[in-house]
Order: C-alpha cells, then sequence, then structure tokens
C-alpha cells in the first residue's frame, strides 16, 4: 500500500485525537483527498485538501453520498467523558453512531477502517464500557473490512486539561506512572495525543490485511516512522 494513493475519510476530526490525524494527514503527499463528517466543523482550517462537512452523526442518510469514492475511514469520534452522561447516551454515541458510519462505509466500498478504541476493551467485560466498546469490535469485524485496525491506548496525554480537575490530576501522574509499567503492563501506559494521530496515519501505509489490534507498542513504533 507504500506507493497507492489515498482518500480518506474522517468522524471525529474535531476531537484531541482526530484533530491530530487531520494534521499529519495534510503532510502526508500520497494523501489526494480528505474529508471530515461531524456535528461542527475544524475551526480556522485553511488546507484545501481538507473538505468538511456539517452533518447529523446519528444520520447516515445525511453522509451516505459524501462517503463515496474514498479508501481509508478513520474514526475517533466518541465521549471525553463517558462517566458523565447516561448508558443510553454512551451506546448512542460511541457505539450505535460508529456502526452506523461503518456500515455507510462498507457499503460505498471502503476497504480499510480505522477505530480509536481503548486498552482492555471485552465483549464479556464485567465493566459496561469496555464490554460496550468489545461488543462495537466484534460487530465491525463481522463487516469483514479488507483490513480493520483496532487503536486501544490507555491514558491519551494532552498538552491541555479539556474536562476539568480530574484530568488535570490524571494528565499530571500518568507520566510518572508510565514509567513503573513493564512487560504486559506496559500497553497500560499513556500515550501523547501527537504520537497517537501520527500513528493513526502512519498505519495506513503498512501492507497488512484483516485484523489488528495496535496497543502501546504498535502506537510507539508507528509513530517514530
Amino acid at each position: 500500500m507504500t506507493n497507492k494513493s489515498h482518500a480518506v475519510i474522517v468522524l471525529g476530526a474535531t476531537g484531541a485525537v482526530g484533530n491530530q490525524v487531520l494534521n499529519y494527514l495534510i503532510k502526508r503527499a500520497e494523501v489526494l483527498q480528505i474529508s471530515t463528517l461531524g456535528r461542527r466543523l475544524v475551526p480556522d482550517l485553511s488546507e484545501t485538501l481538507v473538505v468538511q462537512h456539517s452533518v447529523d452523526v446519528f444520520d447516515p442518510n445525511t453522509y451516505q453520498e459524501i462517503v463515496k469514492n474514498h479508501q481509508v475511514a478513520i474514526c475517533t469520534f466518541g465521549l471525553g467523558e463517558p462517566s458523565k452522561v447516561s448508558k443510553e447516551d454512551f451506546v448512542k454515541i460511541d457505539k450505535t453512531a460508529v456502526i452506523s458510519f461503518a456500515k455507510a462505509c462498507k457499503e460505498v466500498g471502503v476497504t480499510h477502517f480505522q477505530l480509536l478504541s481503548s486498552v482492555g476493551i471485552n465483549a464479556k467485560s464485567a465493566s459496561f464500557y469496555l464490554r460496550s466498546k468489545g461488543e462495537l469490535v466484534n460487530e465491525l469485524e463481522a463487516m469483514s473490512f479488507d483490513r480493520l485496525s483496532i487503536f486501544q491506548p490507555s491514558m491519551i496525554i494532552t498538552k491541555t486539561n479539556r474536562y476539568g480537575i480530574a484530568q488535570g490530576i490524571t494528565l499530571k501522574v500518568w507520566p510518572v506512572l508510565s514509567r513503573v509499567l513493564f512487560g504486559p503492563l506496559k500497553k497500560f501506559r499513556g500515550i501523547d495525543v501527537e504520537h497517537l494521530g501520527k500513528a493513526f496515519v502512519t498505519n495506513m501505509f503498512e501492507n497488512k490485511m484483516g485484523l489488528e489490534m495496535i496497543t502501546w507498542e504498535d502506537i510507539k513504533r508507528l509513530s517514530k516512522l
């Protein structure tokens, strides 16, 4: 895939991770077209390579035509603080909307689907959050994309505090905690949002097929290339 050109569609470009994905996509000469879908637009974006679309993310009829003629879909859409909403709203945003987007992509021939998920996801988990995300991956796998990339970061380290005191404390503590996580616990290390965004883009050009679960070590490798 390295020598091929790509048209990429992104759901969630206004979020911290999605914005970094967009920044790195713009830098890649192999990317000929970038389309974004979202409830709002990325402000102050003058890059002509990017076409932004304000859509109803819960109604695929509002973006079905836009998805056509893209080879890669990247979904970083989701809640930053899932504990602050009801289970119903969490499922609507982090699961149902993503499934609808993936189905729309599959129907028009997108071959590579990349998803921002979480470490520890499992469809049989006792945790509602991890179980829901595990069930989502199972549904995506059943769609049989040529390639399905599931990114599983733990704590995502951002330069700014987006969610208040709790996140502020976590952003200070997690980099220190990460230093004592070794062996199987490496997957729980924090990852800089810039590295995660770069890893999404770099991964597009790896020559792989099928389902891949991308954890901390993979993200670090991809972000260095």
